[in-house]
């Protein structure tokens, strides 16, 4: 039994329960884009997990638990918690939520498009043009529907 096998097996499952219900209520799956000069295609992609809420207790255990991210408070004292480390959301985020997975539909079809995308990601096929433009297209697909805030859209990286 490798380290992550290790870990993921030592998770009560009441807490990893716990967690993925939090999750499937608090919690999202993201892909952003920031116009960059310095990158390839002059453009980088960020996979994120997070969640944001007041309580700072439940993040920081919700975070020791799943071993990987950070945890930042905004101006108006919301706290968030958020892995964007490629290896981290392999390696923790996903298998933790393989194991201990979700009930709502939409929370697991988000989940299961983020799975593509990091997985592309990790095979770094990100820096390449099909394996970058097909991020884009399962990024469109993701967290569809009222709410979602995008800076970028597919016709404005794709000319």
């Amino acid at each position: 039994m490798n380290q992550e096998e290790k870990w993921l097996k030592n998770i009560n499952p009441k807490d990893g329960y716990y967690i993925a219900g939090f999750t499937d209520g608090e919690g999202s799956f993201n892909v952003s884009l920031k116009k960059r000069n310095d990158y390839v295609g002059e453009w980088k992609i960020t996979a994120s997990f997070n969640i944001s809420q007041k309580d700072r207790v439940i993040l920081a255990w919700i975070k020791k638990i799943l071993g990987c991210g950070t945890l930042r408070e905004r101006q108006d004292g919301v706290v968030y918690y958020e892995a964007t480390n490629v290896a981290s959301l392999k390696e923790k985020i996903i298998p933790f939520f393989i194991k201990f997975n979700f009930i709502s539909s939409r929370k697991k079809t988000n989940f299961s498009i983020f799975k593509q995308i990091v997985e592309i990601m990790s095979e770094g096929e990100h820096l390449k043009k099909e394996g970058f433009e097909k991020i884009l297209q399962l990024r469109e697909t993701l967290n569809e529907g009222k709410g979602r805030k995008r800076k970028y859209n597919l016709s404005d990286v794709i000319k």
